[in-house]
């Protein structure tokens, strides 16, 4: 059987068991034609990223090594984690660490909880990592981590032990010069501070570089919980400016008010652009004349917060003054920038025909499909893709792991400005690339990412080498 068919297949096996700390698959029968069958029905969130580096692959010339060495995740870990609840009942969670590649050094990525994390996204997450990483210019692979949970439904009491247990299952397996774990969708550094300290419990040292997004006392960076959201902001400024346009007279639609979307449009309003839509998982709200980020976020938290809870159980949609929103309506909204912020496929083919806004902002993983970039790109769209957009969080996790191995601890400021240097350096690379070559933006940000890792792989040798050896 093909790998290309195990993928597959892993997509299929929603009957696993996972039993205390052992994994169980029902191991399932299947002929090659069966296996064609299956990929026709089935495209996969890893297999539509690939998409994007098999375009990129068509314009540079780069070694068959490193072309099937990127196809493939190094390392991937499934875990259970057993967990007492607080009515004394006992509950396994499926747990997943994939290290997609650490060419460039060791690998760095987020751990998520949500219901829909399942191993095809986790990949395709470790993988987007890795070319973010590389298209950073950071020193380090790409590694994604997940558990599949709606973390709302949980006490604090029974988070904690969860969070606990992914270190536990997992502590072998990341490590400071390894893989070094961060926030992600419904992670903060709450959770951050927990993993951390139980791995120092675990190897019995204080090792505050495993881990990154902590909070500030325990060795966290200052400026790491807006990092996201703020490189992307650093991202459409340069953007902006290289088209000559002023914030003043663009208008902005957010798709996603969590952390990265919501520092995104508090900072954005402060550049002065015009953030006329907001939306959450449970729905949106619209204002011609513009919308207070800070202001919303604030009643967000204080109308229905739930002090037993780390999660807002609120939504912007309570904002009963504002024009309410679905989610899809704000992907339709006729403004400026539209900005992704929640989750991957938001934007595919069954619905890329309504957008309207003439650029799209890439601060969720992986929110446009393959299939729809495409038409975007044919349509004048601009998108300026992920993989640069949201850097900013790796980029400050960087920081945050460098100064945590020196033990030499800087001013917000100061992380900013290198956080704005790096990103505007790298932003400034894609765009004269993009332009030179009439790609797409994510087209040459994949030609500037992979040309980092194929430099890497090729100092350790091709087939070139070998055969003319």
């Amino acid at each position: 059987m093909t790998l290309r068919c195990c993928v597959y297949l892993l997509g299929f096996l929603s009957s696993w068991r996972f039993v205390a700390n052992h994994v169980y698959v029902h191991i399932i029968a299947i002929t090659e034609a069966q296996c064609g069958k299956l990929g026709d029905k089935m495209n996969t969130l890893f297999l539509d990223a690939q998409t994007h580096l098999k375009a990129a692959f068509s314009y540079i010339d780069i070694s068959e090594d490193i072309q099937k060495r990127l196809k493939y995740p190094k390392k991937t870990t499934l875990v259970s984690i057993p967990v007492r609840m607080d009515d004394g009942r006992l509950e396994v969670f499926e747990g997943y660490r994939v290290q997609f590649d650490n060419t460039r050094g060791p690998t760095k990525g987020g751990i998520r909880f949500h219901p829909s994390v399942d191993l095809d996204e986790v990949t395709s997450l470790s993988f987007w990592m890795t070319i973010k990483c590389a298209v950073a210019g950071l020193p380090f692979g790409g590694a994604k981590g997940g558990i599949t949970v709606d973390p709302k439904t949980l006490s604090r009491l029974e988070l904690e032990r969860l969070s606990r247990g992914y270190i536990r299952a997992l502590a072998d397996v990341i490590g400071p010069n390894r893989d070094i774990p961060a926030p992600d969708v419904n992670t903060n550094s709450t959770i951050m501070g927990w993993m951390a300290e139980e791995y120092f419990e675990i190897v019995r040292e204080q090792r505050p570089d495993v881990i990154t997004g902590k909070p500030i006392h325990l060795n966290g960076s200052l400026g790491r919980e807006a990092a996201t959201g703020k490189g992307a902001l650093y991202t459409l400024l340069h953007w902006v400016k290289s088209q000559n346009i002023e914030p003043e007279n663009t208008r902005i639609a957010v798709q996603g008010f969590g952390n990265a979307g919501f520092h995104f449009a508090r900072l954005a309003k402060q550049a002065g652009f015009k953030i006329v839509a907001l939306s959450d998982s449970r729905g949106g709200i619209y204002s011609e004349d513009g919308l207070d980020p800070e202001r919303i976020m604030h009643h967000k938290k204080t109308r229905h917060e739930l002090k037993a809870m780390l999660y807002c159980d609120a939504s912007v949609c309570d904002e009963a003054e504002y024009k309410q929103i679905s989610n899809a309506d704000l992907l339709k909204q006729d403004v400026d920038v539209l900005v992704l912020a929640a989750l991957e496929n938001q934007v595919t083919e069954k619905n890329v025909a309504k957008v309207k806004a003439k650029v799209i902002l890439e601060v969720a993983n992986g929110p446009v499909s393959a299939g729809a970039d495409d038409i975007l790109f044919n349509n004048n769209i601009t998108v300026l893709p992920d993989v640069l957009v949201n850097a900013g969080g790796v980029i400050v996790s960087y920081l945050e792991w460098v100064q945590n191995k020196t033990g030499l601890y800087w001013e917000e400021s100061e992380v900013n400005e290198r956080l704005k240097f790096r990103i505007v350096r790298e932003a400034e690379t894609i765009f004269n690339l993009a332009r030179d070559k009439a790609l797409s933006l994510r087209t040459a940000a994949y030609i500037h990412g992979v040309a980092r890792i194929a430099g890497a792989i090729k100092e350790k040798g091709t087939r070139e080498y070998f055969q003319n050896g």
